[in-house]
């Protein structure tokens, strides 16, 4: 397999799992400098970490970022996400005071939706072709 392929194994499965998220600030707003981003992929990262996953790649505009993450089947996608948007947003506020004034309206850094598709592995028409040729018993 590819170099992002990493075969990863728990107790009882082995498993390859990436999925690509997108977090929007609220209502779009030009928030994030090189300094705000540089800082937010240390802390998605950490948190990552917690949740037993690796942040595979990160980047961003002044308005959204986009995440990779390996994960694996234990974790909920929707707990990753609320505790990466949720940990971000309170420890930037904490750490940049120049944000505060983008919350002034819904005191909030991040729009309450998200992107997040699944990512890697063969194509879905692949995989389906595979299972209707597998040698079924008569």
């Amino acid at each position: 397999m590819g170099g992002m392929q990493k075969i990863r194994t728990g107790r009882h499965c082995v498993f390859v799992m990436h999925v690509h998220l997108v977090f929007v600030t609220k209502f779009r707003h030009n928030v994030f400098t090189d300094d705000h981003l540089t800082r937010m992929e240390e802390i998605m990262r950490s948190v990552c970490a917690d949740f037993e996953c690796e942040l595979v790649e990160f980047n961003g505009e002044d308005n959204h970022v986009h995440l990779l993450v390996n994960f694996p089947p234990k974790v909920a996608v929707t707990k990753l996400v609320n505790s990466l948007k949720g940990v971000s947003s309170r420890r930037l506020r904490q750490e940049f005071p120049d944000l505060v004034r983008h919350y002034w309206r819904a005191n909030k850094l991040w729009s309450g939706s998200y992107f997040a598709g699944t990512v890697g592995g063969a194509p879905l028409s692949v995989v389906k072709q595979y299972i209707e040729q597998q040698n079924r018993p008569v």
